[in-house]
């Protein structure tokens, strides 16, 4: 599991750093983001990628890694916008949504070592396609969570979906980091 946690915290810096800089250039504007806007806007990504999949013919230099680093990111923003709520006006300065970002990834790798124990890691066996798979179901209860304007009856609520979400992503990543040829580890 040591080498797990080692390849979640590369994957996750590669995504932190992407959140980072875009947080520059674009300040906090996504923090007028509804929940139902960003599990769009991860849905459209996961969307994609499963058509890369399934498709030979790619249109678009962007690839599956970029997908699943946006996959990570949306994930997060959603979970900072449960935690705060939405906001009129972009509200956070670089340093404070970095810290939110962290509390975020630290809460969810969190949970992906609580599982990963008592799954024994079954995470490496899978494909990417089917951890693709996993996080478009993830998407859609979330959606139908988002319809039932939040109620469950039986159910996890959203945070645990999009931690899954991340964490799944995290994966793929991993995998797709192992692999030979256009998907070797990203830039």
């Amino acid at each position: 599991m040591k080498e797990t946690s080692q390849a979640y915290d590369a994957v996750i810096s590669r995504c932190r750093d992407l959140f980072q800089r875009k947080m520059k250039d674009y300040g906090a504007a996504w923090r007028i983001l509804r929940l139902p806007s960003l599990t769009d806007q991860i849905f459209i990504k996961a969307q994609r990628i499963r058509s890369l999949q399934e498709k030979e013919e790619r249109r678009v230099a962007e690839g599956e890694r970029a997908e699943f680093i946006g996959i990570i990111n949306y994930s997060v923003m959603a979970l900072i916008q449960l935690e705060l709520g939405v906001a009129e006006m972009p509200d956070l300065d670089p340093g404070r949504a970095v810290a939110l970002y962290d509390r975020q990834v630290g809460l969810t790798k969190a949970l992906m070592e609580a599982k990963n124990h008592d799954y024994g890691e079954a995470w490496r066996e899978m494909r990417v396609s089917s951890l693709t798979d996993l996080i478009l179901q993830k998407l859609l209860r979330v959606k139908q969570i988002e319809n039932n304007k939040g109620l469950t009856e039986v159910s996890e609520g959203v945070e645990a979906n999009y931690q899954d979400m991340i964490n799944y992503a995290v994966f793929a990543l991993i995998h797709l980091g192992e692999e030979p040829g256009e998907n070797s580890p990203a830039t």
